[in-house]
């Protein structure tokens, strides 16, 4: 489909909207060559018109926006605050250049994967558990150390997990789209993990939500895993069939560990908020202080990019901007 916008240059890039004050006090001190206003995509912007902005960073907390999302029509790219984009591109229209927010939340997602494992190979839930009680007894546990970890998603997020799991004496095995080696070594594809499952004692999915992904991890591949394997969830809730999950744990032959859910948020009488062997964290992966200097630094970043004539950063669709071709 012929777009009905020409093409923009990206030097024609320069006014910016920022979302919330706190940010735009933060962003447009350090950006004297751009023109930055406020606007939540929600009301109107605070000094120019919709059609006068030409990058707007989306919220983050707040996700009201998607329901119309003919505000950004006329905005040439939007920055997302958040890794995953599933659903943005086809609400927003391929116009409009888009771009997630790539490694900004890494770190904090990792360290909750990491917490989740430790918690549950530890039985530190149950530990809480005893503490509200006012039970001191003690109780042996398994260990992260010596377990077969896969991790499923090698992106941003997957990558930083990985390289907090490899000091605790883990057995690795990564896992993309497609196999390939790198300078890390053999990255296993999905197309293998009926070989690979069976073998795992700690699955962790970073993989983004695709039409590929969706469902990927079904009844019938959670039958692959051994006897009291543990599903980590730092990913999408979609990637994993939550019903064939939830009788797995019920059934006390594997156990979870969940950032993410499908449906999000979990009803509070799932069976999943009360099962044994099951954790569940309301999505808060990525809401941690270090999220705020993260963002601010990713929009200079994209803001020096652009000021170069390169392309920004984890741009997920080019929309209407010329984008040069590599090492011009």
């Amino acid at each position: 489909m012929t777009s009905q916008y020409p093409v923009v240059p990206l030097s024609d890039l320069r006014v910016i909207s920022l979302p919330e004050q706190k940010l735009f006090d933060q962003i447009s001190a350090e950006l004297d060559d751009f023109t930055c206003v406020l606007w939540d995509l929600e009301g109107e912007p605070e000094g120019c018109a919709r059609e006068d902005i030409d990058i707007a960073v989306a919220p983050y907390f707040s996700g009201r926006w998607l329901k119309n999302p003919a505000v950004v029509e006329h905005v040439k790219l939007l920055q997302l605050q958040s890794t995953g984009y599933d659903g943005v591109p086809e609400r927003i229209g391929p116009d409009v250049a888009l771009s997630s927010a790539g490694w900004v939340h890494a770190a904090g997602t990792a360290e909750i994967a990491v917490g989740l494992i430790i918690a549950a190979q530890r039985n530190i839930d149950r530990a809480i558990l005893q503490q509200k009680d006012g039970v001191y007894k003690r109780f042996f546990s398994r260990a992260v150390a010596d377990s077969r970890v896969t991790v499923a998603g090698i992106g941003e997020i997957g990558s930083a997990v990985i390289d907090r799991l490899r000091p605790f004496e883990v057995k690795i095995t990564r896992v993309a789209s497609s196999a390939r080696e790198d300078e890390q070594g053999q990255v296993r594809g999905v197309a293998d993990l009926d070989q690979i499952l069976p073998e795992t004692d700690i699955l962790v999915l970073a993989l983004p939500l695709t039409e590929a992904t969706e469902g990927l991890f079904d009844a019938a591949a959670l039958r692959k895993l051994p006897d009291d394997a543990l599903v980590v969830n730092v990913g999408r809730g979609s990637l994993v069939d939550t019903d064939a999950l939830t009788e797995e744990v019920l059934q006390g032959r594997l156990r979870c560990a969940l950032d993410v859910v499908d449906p999000e948020p979990l009803p509070g009488d799932h069976p999943l908020m009360s099962a044994a062997g099951s954790i569940v964290l309301p999505h808060v992966g990525g809401s941690n202080v270090s999220y705020r200097p993260r963002v601010r630094d990713l929009i200079l970043q994209q803001a020096e990019r652009i000021r170069a004539g390169h392309a920004p950063q984890f741009l997920v669709q080019p929309g209407r901007l010329y984008i040069p071709p590599t090492g011009e």
